[in-house]
């Protein structure tokens, strides 16, 4: 089970920290990812873990957004600093054990899913 956390309403320029707490699973074991998805549109992907240690970001959030890991708390976290109003969505955590290079940006690949938190970022 995934449990997302931290989102809320913050100014443009402002951050937020987001937290999604594993339980029953050790989320080393799985590529984990941050994905949001905003009104209207598809839920797209933000970031990711493999299980190797490796990082992803999209391009849209690169420079901006942090994603991490504290394997002894079995936590993700996504840090997000220069917060635009685009960014508005709800944020999803994801993971999967068998997630590759070139799917891990997908959603379909992931088996895994907190229920969401919302991030509003206003002008």
């Amino acid at each position: 089970q995934l449990q997302a956390s931290g989102g809320g309403l913050v100014e443009a320029g402002g951050s937020l920290r987001l937290s999604c707490a594993a339980s029953g699973r050790t989320i080393s074991s799985y590529t984990t990812a941050w994905f949001r998805q905003a009104p209207g549109k598809e839920r797209e992907f933000v970031a990711a873990i493999r299980r190797t240690g490796t990082i992803h970001y999209a391009d849209s959030v690169k420079g901006r957004f942090t994603i991490s890991r504290d394997n002894p708390r079995n936590t993700l976290y996504l840090q997000m600093n220069s917060l635009k109003p685009e960014d508005t969505a709800v944020y999803y955590c994801a993971a999967d054990a068998g997630a590759i290079l070139s799917t891990m940006g997908r959603a379909s690949t992931y088996d895994y899913w907190g229920q969401g938190t919302l991030v509003t970022v206003s002008s």
